[in-house]
């Protein structure tokens, strides 16, 4: 399968968003690091719930709800298939990526964090993966400690290797950058915390949509990712977790449906995952996500991560040969993140200019300001890809790269 022609124009005509114009332009989509585009099945799938199926799950004696609950817990299992889980079980919805990082921060690491203890993280790290160990620091007494990166953008594994030690609670490193674009050797940093006997986290926003995942493989204890950016629902989010972790863990939130039994004085609590999934969850955004994950795997992700991996080399090829202009992350190990800037040209500025010729990318921090501080930047410019983009679509954001530069010239 993986050596048939990628039909990308075909895979372009399941987005319908793509077909659009922006300023009488057609729009040149380049910004699904911050979320990706739906194909109309997920669209579908969504309004098909909401009018045909709506009802909350899992206590529903009716046609309804046992329909719901049988699509809800499908998606599941299709979530548990994609990235290799061993058992449904370790599978926790959440509202994102970044939920299922305080879920761990506040539970796990709760338990494990003290007086001198250290949480591990990179210098690569988006803001959701920082913020939420550095309030479980500030609670609990312990001290971040941030692996540095090399200027192509690069984990310095040997310094990671030296921070880890007995006083070193959890782990927890971004799988692929998103503002680099850097694929960390995720297989490695969990080997060499385990030969500590640290558990690792995952953040896998980026990776989820690129790559294949198998957490088995990984060995990791939690893997955390997003719907949206796997061209699901907004507002849907999964954290994976080894089963002996996670029963090991306390809930994250009381309420409804993640308990056996209450009563004044005790709560028994529900059994896996549903003790971390108090009250009613995004009914329609698992059911969506789903599909989307039906849909990827008829895309085949190995075909669309080789799509990506050429348009990559193109798009490098080109914007390297740009007179002025800086990339910003120049792993070996890269996926399709274009992080740049241009000499006396703000990346804001940059961003208004190829909105005008109906080229969307994202300009700003990426929410990962210290890795602006280690390249003394404020902020870079970001064509981010996924497999509907085209090669067309890097001529068009080159053409009007050069047109920014005329404009301020």
């Amino acid at each position: 399968m993986t050596s048939m022609p990628f039909d990308v124009e075909a895979v372009r005509r399941d987005f319908p968003i793509l077909s659009r114009e922006i300023g009488g332009k057609p729009l040149v989509y380049l910004d699904s690091a911050a979320t990706s585009q739906k194909p109309q099945v997920v669209i579908d799938t969504l309004s098909a719930y909401y009018t045909g199926m709506n009802a909350n799950i899992h206590r529903g004696v009716h046609t309804l709800s046992q329909e719901a609950t049988e699509a809800y817990e499908g998606a599941r299992g299709k979530v548990r298939q994609l990235i290799n889980a061993a058992e449904d079980a370790e599978i926790v919805f959440t509202r994102g990526t970044t939920e299922g990082i305080n879920l761990v921060a506040q539970t796990l690491g709760a338990q494990r964090v003290g007086q001198g203890s250290e949480v591990v993280i990179s210098n690569m790290e988006h803001h959701s993966n920082v913020v939420p160990w550095q309030i479980l620091c500030e609670q609990q007494g312990g001290r971040l400690r941030v692996v540095p990166i090399n200027d192509d953008g690069e984990l310095l594994m040997d310094e990671y290797e030296s921070m880890l030690g007995p006083q070193t609670a959890l782990v927890s490193i971004v799988h692929m950058s998103n503002a680099l674009g850097t694929i960390n050797p995720v297989k490695d940093i969990v080997a060499l915390a385990h030969a500590h006997g640290i558990p690792v986290l995952l953040d896998g926003a980026q990776a989820t949509p690129h790559l294949p995942v198998d957490v088995r493989e990984l060995d990791c204890e939690f893997y955390a990712f997003s719907g949206h950016k796997l061209f699901g629902p907004t507002g849907i989010g999964v954290l994976y977790g080894k089963r002996e972790w996670l029963e090991s863990m306390p809930p994250y939130q009381g309420g409804g449906e993640q308990i056996k039994s209450v009563t004044f004085e005790k709560t028994i609590y529900n059994d896996l995952p549903y003790k971390f999934e108090a009250g009613t969850p995004h009914i329609a955004g698992v059911i969506g996500l789903g599909a989307a994950i039906d849909y990827v795997n008829g895309v085949g992700l190995a075909r669309a991560a080789a799509h990506e991996h050429e348009l990559l080399e193109y798009g490098t090829e080109q914007l390297q040969a740009i007179e002025g202009l800086r990339l910003i992350g120049t792993a070996r190990e890269k996926a399709g993140v274009l992080s740049f800037v241009l000499d006396g040209i703000h990346p804001h500025d940059i961003g208004t200019v190829l909105d005008t010729q109906g080229i969307a990318i994202r300009t700003g921090h990426h929410c990962a300001q210290p890795l602006m501080q280690r390249f003394q930047i404020p902020a870079t410019a970001r064509a981010s890809f996924a497999f509907y983009n085209t090669r067309g679509e890097i001529d068009a954001l080159v053409e009007g790269i050069h047109k920014t530069f005329e404009v301020f010239s």
